[in-house]
Formats: structure tokens, C-alpha cells, sequence
């Protein structure tokens, strides 16, 4: 059984359109911005006749998720079906310009999250919102449901000089929040000061997941195929500052982890052996098509949550970097620079939001250590996003 709900663009459009009227709108969207009916919120803003659409902007993998690699900048275009431009918001800027904006007097963000740090989407909101502060632009929010639940908090917070497109604030890597709730936070606690307007999804409840609703799902990005591959994201995104694979070329990105110098009977036992609830590391092969290891049968694990309530992913993708780091210290290597466009800072890091974690590792701090090292932190933002949640 599926809650019904309605998301924040169907309650623009259906009941409060009157918003926009007289405004030229701008719209931030991509393929998974959709209604139930899998309508594309593009065509459904072409067509209202109350609502004056004039400029399209993407995100990262472009407005119809057509690129496929993880770091590749999409340019602007014109959109075959409204004829309207496109303005790249993954191109030479990541913050929409004075120009993208000269024929826009209200932006509307409608993207889809996955609940994690590091996924781009919530920092392309954050600049389309330090873009309207500063041009004097009315920023309107379509929220949808975190999918992955809007109670679960886990992770340190971005340490200062760490910021980057794939962290721009203090927050966990499993913030908990709803694109909505972020803006909020962002608006007040972090500066940004703009003309923020939140439209609120009607009947979600923070503990539902998203396929505990009728929400559609569309992948948001070429490689978050499923709701269990967002389930286990804000862990095994480490493995991105690693040499190790995370599935990126299989068909379950995020699910699969390895490597082709491991052996994965004996990761999957060690990985059992940190007794991490809610998940078992089944030992497999697979063989990723592009990016890391590309044709090289790797060895390694597939995760399977058996309790998506117990399981806490950060912790157990952490987890599972050292036993890897531990395991293999001949093989195992962080990624050399850059990532996500940083330069000066090894990309582990840059996803971690801090040195912490992996000169932790290197100087052999156990799991438990490290999960303890967070605590404080996660109480601190549990009580600093308290003001800005929108749901019961």
C-alpha cells in the first residue's frame, strides 16, 4: 500500500498558479520533474495559459539526464519541443547569470534529491538562489519527498575550507531534509537572503521513504537507477574518491563495490564482521562498461538492505573503505585530483567535507571511533534544521 500525495508542482499549477501571473518564468528542471502522470513539467508550464515560460535551465547531466558521465560539463541549447533556450547550469558557471536571467522575473526549482551531500542538484539550487538575491529575482521551490526519509541524520558535518560543489554547507552527508526545507536553511542560516517562496508537498509524512508513497520516480541522474541505489548512496558515494569501483558501468551503480585485485569472499567476511545492522554484503563479480576498472571483471560485493530502518548508510560505506584500505594496502589508493573541478584537494576529501576521515584510516582508527566522532555533530544540525522542517 502507496500514501497519496501531491507533489509541489502539481499544487503550483492546480491551486496556487496565480503566484506567477504576470511574472516571466524561469524553470530549473530535468527528466525526472514530473508529475504522476510522467508529464514534464516543462510541457506542463508551456501549456498553462496563466503561467509565461521563457527560459529553461539544467543541471548537472543536462535537462533530459542525456549525459551520462559523472563530471562532464553539459553546454546550452534549445529545447526541441518549447523551443525555448536552455541555459546549462553544469557549463562555465554553475550560478545562473545576470544574463540567463534578463527575460526572467520568477525562478522555479523542480529536481528531484536523493537525501545525500554530495548529490549536485541541492548546490544548483543554492546558486539559482544567491543568483536571485543578487538580481533581484523571486525564487519559487517545488518540493518533493526526501526518498530516502526525512529523519535519518547521519554523518559529520562539512568542515570550514572544504567547500565545493558537491558540499557548499555544513551539513551531514545524510541531511534528512526535503529540497524545500534545504532552501529554507540555506536562505536564512547560511545568507543567502533571497526572495524565497516554498511550495509543500500535501501528505508526506517524514518517515516515509518514497516508494511508501504514490510519488513517481524517474532517475534523477544517469547512475541513481533505483530507490535502493539512493538507499545506500551517502556510503558508497565514498568510494568516488577511490580506485575502488562503485558500480558506476554495471546496471546497480552504488550497489555493486570492487575491485579486480580483491577477493571477494574475504571482503564480504570482514565486512560481516563489523556487525553493521540492516544489510548483508553478498560476495560477487561484475564488470563495469565505462569509468573505473572498464572491462575488468572486478571482485567484490553487492549490498542487499534487509532493513532499510536499521541501516545506516554512512557509517557502513565508510565501513567498507577500510576494510578495503585495510585489506589491500598495496593496491588501494585514493583518486588523484581533481574532482568535481577541486584541484587542491584529494577527492576523498572533498566528498568527505573534511582531512578527518581519511587521516583517520591511514592512523587506524577503528569503525566504532569513528562513528562516535560524529555524534556531536549530528545533534548539533538535528537542532539547527528543527526552525526550518516543513512536515510532521
Amino acid at each position: 500500500m502507496t500514501s497519496r500525495i501531491k507533489l509541489g508542482v502539481e499544487k503550483l499549477l492546480d491551486e496556487e498558479v496565480s503566484i506567477l501571473r504576470g511574472l516571466r518564468v524561469g524553470l530549473i528542471c530535468n527528466q525526472a520533474s514530473v508529475n504522476h502522470e510522467f508529464k514534464h513539467v516543462a510541457d506542463l508550464f508551456s501549456e498553462n495559459d496563466s503561467v509565461d515560460l521563457t527560459t529553461l535551465f539544467g543541471p548537472q547531466h543536462g535537462i533530459r539526464g542525456d549525459v551520462q558521465d559523472n563530471m562532464i560539463e553539459t553546454s546550452h541549447s534549445t529545447d526541441e519541443k518549447t523551443g525555448l533556450r536552455i541555459y546549462s547550469l553544469y557549463s562555465e558557471t554553475r550560478e545562473p547569470t545576470e544574463e540567463m536571467l534578463a527575460e526572467v522575473d520568477a525562478l522555479v526549482f523542480d529536481l528531484q534529491d536523493i537525501g545525500g551531500r554530495v548529490y549536485t542538484f541541492i548546490y544548483t539550487m543554492a546558486n539559482a538562489m544567491i543568483a536571485c538575491a543578487k538580481y533581484k529575482k523571486k525564487m519559487i521551490v517545488c518540493d518533493r519527498p526526501n526518498p530516502i526519509n526525512g529523519t535519518d541524520v547521519e554523518g559529520g558535518l562539512l568542515e570550514p575550507g572544504h567547500e565545493s560543489f558537491v558540499g557548499m554547507y555544513p551539513i551531514p552527508m545524510r541531511h534528512g531534509m526535503t529540497v524545500g526545507e534545504l532552501a529554507k536553511l540555506f536562505n536564512k542560516k547560511f545568507g543567502i537572503g533571497c526572495d524565497l517562496e516554498v511550495v509543500t508537498v500535501d501528505g508526506w509524512k517524514r518517515e516515509w521513504y518514497l516508494d511508501e508513497t504514490d510519488s513517481p520516480w524517474v532517475i534523477p541522474s544517469p547512475n541513481m537507477p533505483t530507490i535502493y541505489a539512493a538507499v545506500v548512496f551517502p556510503g558508497t558515494v565514498y568510494f568516488e574518491g577511490t580506485g575502488v569501483s562503485e558500480g558506476r558501468g554495471t546496471t546497480r551503480p552504488f550497489e555493486f563495490v570492487g575491485a579486480p585485485y580483491m577477493n571477494a569472499d574475504d571482503y564480504a567476511e570482514t565486512l560481516a564482521s563489523f556487525d553493521l545492522g540492516g544489510v548483508v554484503f553478498r560476495p560477487t563479480n561484475f564488470l563495469p562498461t565505462f569509468q573505473k576498472h572498464q572491462n575488468l571483471s572486478c571482485s567484490g560485493v553487492f549490498l542487499h538492505v534487509t532493513d532499510r530502518k536499521v541501516f545506516k548508510p554512512v557509517i557502513t560505506g565508510l565501513a567498507m573503505v577500510k576494510a578495503a584500505f585495510d585489506m589491500y594496502p598495496g593496491d588501494f589508493a585514493w583518486k588523484s585530483p581533481p574532482y568535481e573541478y577541486v584541484y587542491d584537494r584529494n577527492p576523498f576529501d572533498v566528498i568527505a567535507g573534511t582531512k578527518k576521515t581519511r587521516k583517520a584510516f591511514e592512523s587506524g582508527v577503528s569503525v566504532d571511533e569513528l562513528q562516535t566522532s560524529w555524534q556531536d555533530d549530528e545533534k548539533e544540525f538535528r537542532s539547527i534544521r528543527e526552525e526550518f522542517l516543513l512536515y510532521g
